[in-house]
């Protein structure tokens, strides 16, 4: 069961002018962006429960493809409906059952296909925020042509033990003060990773921070969390470049 808090205000969010373009990849719309030179280096972002237009991940997509990748949102819902902030919190179970981010398979390999035939990425990653975030951590441990994978708050689900035999570097990033994880679950994954983990891989917790932090437009963040949430931004795009 998650807190409420989880809903992080989305109504007090400004307006957003893209810089990608939309695409129709098979059965899946997608936002991409390119950066303005050729480059074979991709990277798949993976939205939340607001989904792939929430003007805030639009954002990242276009920051991300700023530093050189081309970069791509598909829609993970498959043209249902996100969750909206105008839902019922006591639905929200039943959304996600409906909603797994543990099945994103078929579409993470429709994308993969896409970015290689059509538009010669050799390099891919990955990075995923919330439920993308859960479903950047289930594609690292089964997809072994994502380069290299950033997972930010994403819930921990603990049920078994291959959940921390990553195949590619990965980078959790956390907020202390998310209410959907607590902190012993941090710590348990940083456990079980030393354990199981063969690849590169790292955890980090941003002081003060409350889940979805990550996402925020600069015109949105309050003074007192910029510094964190331009630390993360950089912590994320570091990773990429480190391995793709």
């Amino acid at each position: 069961q998650m807190a409420d808090p989880f809903l992080y205000n989305t109504g007090e969010r400004s307006q957003y002018g893209c810089l990608g373009h939309e695409v129709q990849i098979e059965h899946i719309k997608a936002y991409v962006c390119r950066p303005s030179f050729f480059t074979d280096k991709a990277v798949i972002v993976i939205h939340d429960i607001f989904g792939w237009l929430f003007p805030d991940i639009r954002y990242i997509v276009d920051l991300i493809a700023g530093h050189g990748y081309i970069t791509i949102c598909p829609d993970f819902f498959k043209g249902t409906d996100p969750w909206k902030t105008t839902d019922h919190w006591a639905d929200f179970a039943d959304w996600m059952k409906a909603h797994d981010p543990m099945k994103v398979d078929k579409e993470a390999d429709v994308v993969l296909k896409y970015l290689k035939e059509q538009c010669g990425a050799k390099k891919i990653g990955i990075v995923g925020f919330s439920w993308g975030g859960m479903a950047v951590h289930h594609l690292m441990l089964k997809n072994p042509q994502l380069t290299a994978g950033v997972s930010l708050y994403g819930r921990i689900i603990r049920d078994s033990e291959e959940r921390y035999n990553l195949l590619n570097p990965t980078f959790f990033i956390f907020g202390e003060k998310d209410h959907t994880i607590s902190y012993d679950q941090i710590t348990l994954l940083e456990e079980k990773l030393k354990q199981y983990c063969r690849v590169a891989y790292k955890i980090k917790v941003y002081p003060g921070q409350v889940h979805g932090f990550a996402q925020l437009k600069p015109e949105d963040m309050k003074p007192e969390d910029k510094p964190y949430i331009e630390e993360a931004r950089k912590d994320m795009i570091d990773w990429i470049k480190t391995f793709i």
